[in-house]
């Protein structure tokens, strides 16, 4: 019933009742499709110039002639337990569309998705093995001598082992997104916690299942924040399933998250192992392949984004690598949103986009003097 001007309730009419159950049967079919169906995600052109076993490195097609590209290529690096279609939602809100609208020449390495046989595969294997071949041939292609890496999760992860260890190879530019780098803090984040448990052991989930199921590491992130996930994502849903702009961009990023992978076997227990019980990166204890990762080897301009409200990649564990690497020209950026949110978001083109180009953009030309041209 419905409430008149005076107060009254009033009885809708048998017209306004149909009309209320007709809406809500549309509304109904919407929720369900959302649910259900696969968005088209990652559209943006692209092609495939390199592989290595499951790990596919593409090129997307420049949409600015030559001429008015930036000369330092940019090559993308996401983590190694999610598909990469989340730098290419959808058009118009698609990080790589608004990188190739600002003149970048821009790469991608998709990891794939890893079978039984690759369960023993580790960071190792990914930062000295199948990044370095894949910058060998985005340099052959893209003719350019230096690059920048974009790193986000455990991507940033894999990009600061590699920049650190080969720091000579031409990397003049690092973007990391949400690095997980620095696990002193044990109280800090849920994963922190349950990790530092004496009785959680990585091992046994290996030896059970050799690669870590995705449906697994979902569940835990979930588990996180457990009302905003499984009950509060799909109120906002219904609150807005007649506002096709929200329900499209819900699509879309649904369909990118159901979309889980598992995570291969050895490099999960080494992360937890190595990384979040005995923080090694940070004590300087790490070695890969027999090699001791230095930070301050790390000589490439940096720029390190955070997000405030990172329930997965808590602040704590990005910001204190700023005192370790030695870039002489690194900056540390602060943005509104989660994890994802802050790349994918809705205010994401409004706010950290445009600092990445702008960081990036000055120092993507052929003559770079270093920092101190950067402050001019």
């Amino acid at each position: 019933m419905n409430e008149t001007q005076n107060g009254e309730l009033r009885i809708p009419t048998f017209p306004e009742v149909c009309d209320a159950w007709h809406d809500l049967a549309q509304n109904s079919q919407t929720f369900n499709r959302l649910l259900t169906t696969d968005a088209a995600i990652g559209q943006t052109p692209k092609e495939v110039i390199w592989t290595l076993n499951k790990a596919k490195l593409f090129r997307y097609v420049p949409v600015l002639p030559k001429e008015e590209r930036h000369p330092i290529p940019l090559l993308l690096v996401f983590a190694i337990m999610n598909r990469p279609d989340v730098l290419d939602l959808r058009p118009g809100h698609s990080f790589v569309e608004y990188m190739l609208n600002k003149g970048y020449d821009v790469y991608l390495l998709d990891w794939g998705i890893p079978g039984p046989e690759d369960k023993n595969l580790k960071f190792d294997d990914f930062a000295l093995n199948y990044l370095p071949r894949a910058i060998r041939k985005f340099k052959s292609v893209s003719g350019a001598e230096e690059f920048s890496l974009l790193g986000w999760c455990l991507g940033a992860l894999i990009t600061t082992l590699y920049a650190s260890l080969r720091p000579d190879d031409g990397l003049r530019n690092l973007i990391l997104l949400t690095a997980p780098l620095d696990f002193s803090d044990q109280e800090t984040g849920g994963f922190s916690r349950w990790t530092s448990d004496p009785s959680f052991k990585p091992e046994s989930i290996v030896e059970t299942f050799g690669n870590v199921p995705g449906e697994m590491i979902d569940s835990g992130a979930k588990m996180l924040k457990p009302v905003e996930n499984f009950v509060g994502n799909y109120l906002m849903l219904w609150d807005n399933i007649e506002n096709p702009n929200t329900t499209e961009a819900w699509h879309a990023m649904n369909t990118w998250v159901r979309d889980i992978i598992p995570m291969v076997g050895a490099a999960y227990q080494q992360l937890i192992n190595e990384l979040y019980k005995e923080n090694k990166l940070i004590k300087g204890t790490l070695r890969i392949r027999g090699e001791q990762v230095n930070l301050a080897n790390l000589k490439a301009n940096l720029l390190n984004v955070i997000a405030d409200a990172d329930h997965i990649t808590p602040p704590c564990q990005s910001e204190g690598v700023m005192n370790l690497v030695g870039s002489a020209d690194k900056e540390l950026l602060r943005v509104r949103g989660g994890h994802i949110g802050i790349m994918a978001g809705r205010g994401a083109e409004k706010n950290a986009w445009p600092h990445i180009d702008e960081w990036l953009s000055a120092r993507s030309e052929a003559v770079w003097e270093g920092a101190e041209s950067a402050s001019q």
